[in-house]
């Protein structure tokens, strides 16, 4: 099996950050993700807005539905990354 390259990965982001609207973003992720994955990623979205916005880990996991590990990434990513400060309001 080949090795994904850094160069692989910075592809795709370029491709990501080429896309013009809500509906280009749609498209290109039904093509690259699964239904799942597409779903995953947004629950981590929505919890990271919930718990910018103060709610409680209990109140996150039962409005997401997200698993409590996934949500200690999320919330370490909100506390200590750089991404979410940046994108998520």
């Amino acid at each position: 099996m080949a090795k994904i390259s850094d160069e692989m990965i910075n592809e795709l982001y370029k491709v990501i950050v080429s896309l013009e609207s809500v509906e280009d973003c749609k498209l290109l992720f039904d093509d690259l993700c699964t239904h799942k994955e597409v779903e995953n990623m947004a629950q981590r979205v929505c919890a990271a807005k919930l718990l910018k916005q103060g709610e409680t880990y209990n109140k996150v996991t039962e409005k997401t539905g997200i698993a409590s590990a996934t949500l200690a990434r999320v919330s370490s990513c909100v506390k200590y990354g750089k991404g979410y400060d940046k994108f998520i309001k």
